[in-house]
């Protein structure tokens, strides 16, 4: 069977996402020591488990595109 690889425009696509959803990751975790009520607090803390997530998924797709030699 044939590996399957990502096309070039697809790893930078990943790429952005995986930049983007950092960022938001970071910022999240950031605000989660500025934040004094604790709805918000754990809505911070459910979107830097989810983006966690996000990026150990997007991680893996990066995984399949085509390794420079």
């Amino acid at each position: 069977m044939r590996e399957q690889y990502l096309a070039p425009n697809e790893t930078m696509q990943i790429h952005e996402l995986l930049n983007l959803k950092t960022i938001c990751m970071t910022t999240s975790k950031m605000m989660e020591g500025v934040v004094f009520d604790q709805d918000l607090k754990a809505l911070l803390e459910k979107d830097v488990q989810q983006s966690i997530k996000s990026i150990e998924n997007l991680q893996r797709l990066l995984n399949k595109a085509p390794k420079l030699r």
